[in-house]
């Protein structure tokens, strides 16, 4: 893959190694500790049905180089849609402007790396499929949801797929590429009971090939999880307020532990001293059953990279162990700066963008008690599987997660489905109150997106059945 990349952009745009060299002199010509060019070509697209009708199919290429400059904790940058020789130098000119310090570094000349990993040797990649086997596919997944249950009313499903080159060049002397498939199949549900209506939603891809949309994840699978939700939330109850234990689920319900304690573990707001987790390495942060890692290193996944954005391997860093906060997510900047290792987590949505640390696949690895034990160690709680929205303010750690799919527990069982649920608490204190986790570890099917500083990359998250002996359950019962 790094070959094919770099085979791709040399020969398409004429460039030469001798060329990369220039281009990285002028971008350290008024000084600087570091530089790097991100080049950049992807072909993206959407087929999107809405009631059995074709509402969009479309195809787009995007192709750009970003240059970078670091002097300190100071960064210039710029970039170029264009991909000629000229017009990088113009734009690492510009960089080196806004990051001059004066003095010149002596350059290593690139030489090309082969990449370590190779998770995901896509033999026919979803782009590469005709449209008609796509909305083919999209039709599965329709019939699936609408045959369900004659109260299904609505149905919407896409497939969305793109296949990025990436090639990054570094003055250390680094040269890497990588050719990056990604597809995503999504439908939504409106089930309509006498004018309660209520919504499903289900998904899932990665960096796969279309057989991943022919075996166990196929659109008929998502298209009756799809309706399953929407006809559950149909006979749902109000949910009560107040304090009380809960129940997370296995897998997508990862994504509160994403949101409310990921991104406080990045290295950019601990740098900051913006995080609750800033200064707390070596010093217990939650219960000893918890043990989260970021792992960008799993083949197949959605948020996995053979290399991040900065041209690094991808890794499996350990963040917290037993309950002992171990490491930051760290990118080539900040590593620096926190006199830390670099650990793979430097990503950016384009060219046009800055990298910054973020997260690849968080979750938290199994423990010991099966899902059956934990419901039943609960009198009264709230057994949460699938999340929608949320917000968490990074400083505080305070989080607000609404569950577009739970239930109440009594006296140990799974009972009626209810509507309307959030929960609210801190990320940190939260991970405290940990008292159970399961041996049932699962991934998400492979949909999550994150955002962060404008910028939206693919994630990855993960959960086995976790207790939570206190948290805070907002709801809609008066």
């Amino acid at each position: 893959m790094a070959t094919d990349a770099i085979k791709f952009f040399f020969d398409r745009h004429n460039l030469t190694n001798g060329d990369i060299d220039k281009l990285l002199a002028a971008a350290l010509a008024r000084g600087g500790d570091y530089a790097d060019l991100y080049f950049e070509y992807r072909v993206a697209n959407t087929v999107n049905i809405e009631e059995q009708i074709v509402k969009q199919a479309a195809r787009s290429i995007a192709q750009g180089v970003g240059v970078r400059v670091v002097i300190g904790d100071k960064t210039g940058y710029a970039y170029t849609d264009e991909i000629s020789f000229d017009a990088i130098r113009h734009a690492a000119e510009m960089a080196s402007h806004i990051a001059r310090s004066g003095g010149s570094r002596e350059l290593s000349g690139v030489d090309a790396t082969p990449n370590t990993l190779n998770l995901y040797p896509v033999a026919s990649p979803v782009s590469s499929v005709e449209l008609s086997r796509k909305i083919e596919l999209i039709k599965q997944g329709d019939k699936a949801a609408r045959e369900f249950d004659p109260r299904i009313r609505e149905v919407q499903s896409s497939v969305n797929d793109e296949l990025k080159y990436v090639m990054i060049a570094s003055s250390d002397g680094r040269l890497v590429g990588d050719v990056q498939p990604l597809a995503r199949f999504g439908i939504s549900c409106i089930a309509d009971d006498d004018g309660n209506l209520q919504v499903g939603r289900a998904g899932g891809g990665g960096r796969i090939g279309i057989d991943f949309f022919e075996g166990d994840m196929a659109p008929e699978q998502f298209g009756r999880e799809a309706a399953r939700q929407a006809i559950i939330q149909l006979e749902a109850v109000a949910t009560p307020a107040g304090t009380m234990e809960v129940v997370l689920g296995p897998g997508w319900p990862g994504i509160l532990l994403h949101e409310a304690v990921g991104h406080g573990l990045e290295s950019d707001f601990n740098r900051r001293k913006t995080s609750a987790f800033c200064g707390l390495i070596g010093q217990p942060v939650a219960s000893e059953l918890c043990t989260i890692v970021d792992d960008g290193t799993i083949p197949d996944r959605r948020g996995s990279l053979n290399i991040d954005d900065e041209g690094a391997p991808t890794t499996r860093t350990v963040l917290i162990e037993n309950g002992v906060l171990r490491a930051y997510m760290s990118d080539y900047l900040n590593a620096g700066l926190m006199k830390s290792p670099r650990t793979g987590n430097g990503r950016r949505q384009s060219y046009k963008h800055m990298p910054l640390p973020r997260m690849t696949n968080t979750f938290m690895l199994a423990g010991q008690d099966s899902k059956e034990d934990i419901i039943r160690s609960v009198k009264r709680g709230l057994y949460a599987v699938q999340f929608g929205g949320g917000q968490v303010d990074i400083t505080s750690g305070e989080f607000a997660f609404s569950a577009s799919e739970a239930y109440l527990i009594e006296d140990g069982k799974v009972t009626v489905p209810v509507k309307g649920a959030t929960l609210r608490g801190n990320g940190p204190e939260a991970l405290k109150h940990v008292t159970a986790v399961g041996n049932d570890l699962e991934l998400d099917p492979g949909v999550g997106v994150c955002g962060k500083a404008g910028q939206n990359v693919p994630v990855g998250v993960g959960i086995p059945t976790i207790k939570i002996s206190e948290m805070t359950v907002g709801g809609t019962q008066s």
